[in-house]
């Protein structure tokens, strides 16, 4: 049974689900609008220039999230996910899921996208294990900290291995898909890297090593 392990992302969605809750905290004005805005515009461009500093976006990032009591805030994220990221589900993402479901293997998802946001998305996907940055809860109220390593560039190799270590599982004969250079480590390390939409850098890397590039939007 190999592991096809999915970045979330620009990969399995048609777009980046950590900068819309941004833009959905935006919207419903949540946060304040000309200055968070423009803050997570900034780091989205770092993030695709392969220059994003994580410890700075995290504290931006899960900030908003100590302000308010989580019923509030599961509220919000429910309507988030039904009008905000099942739109933008990628074409493709479906029958791309099923055929791993079909040939026996395990699905996980790895995402540097919190824990917070990504596991109602894992769900909807019938994926049943993530990894993915653990926002710090204590008494109920998010702290604005993270717990253990980011799952970012090599931290998502790190807490790979160490899932791995307590599972059955292997890389032998893996599978790991997505968009973006920053998950070159990962790349690396399994057996059937596959490019899916890539950014520009990755694009050339996937030529050069001849793995197969995927466009899951049509």
């Amino acid at each position: 049974m190999a592991l096809a392990i999915f970045d979330l992302d620009h990969t399995l969605l048609n777009g980046d689900s950590d900068y819309l809750w941004g833009e959905y905290m935006v919207a419903n004005k949540i946060v304040d609008r000309s200055e968070y805005q423009r803050i997570n515009q900034s780091f989205l461009e770092d993030y695709h220039r392969g220059e994003l500093d994580n410890d700075k976006y995290l504290q931006f990032a899960l900030h908003p999230l100590t302000l308010h009591p989580l019923e509030k805030l599961h509220a919000w994220r429910e309507d988030y996910v039904e009008n905000w990221i099942k739109p933008i589900i990628a074409s493709g993402t479906s029958d791309l899921l099923e055929k791993h479901r079909q040939q026996g293997d395990t699905l996980i998802i790895i995402s540097a996208t919190n824990f917070f946001i990504t596991k109602p998305i894992a769900d909807l996907l019938n994926i049943p294990n993530l990894l993915s940055t653990r926002p710090e809860l204590i008494d109920n109220r998010f702290t604005g900290n993270y717990i253990g390593i980011p799952t970012f560039k090599e931290g998502k190799v790190t807490v790979l291995n160490e899932w791995l270590k307590n599972s059955s599982h292997s890389l032998n004969n893996s599978y790991f898909y997505s968009d973006s250079i920053n998950d070159l480590p990962l790349l690396q390390q399994v057996s059937h890297p596959v490019a899916v939409n890539p950014d520009d850098s990755l694009t050339e890397i996937a030529l050069q090593n001849q793995w197969p590039v995927l466009d899951l939007r049509i």
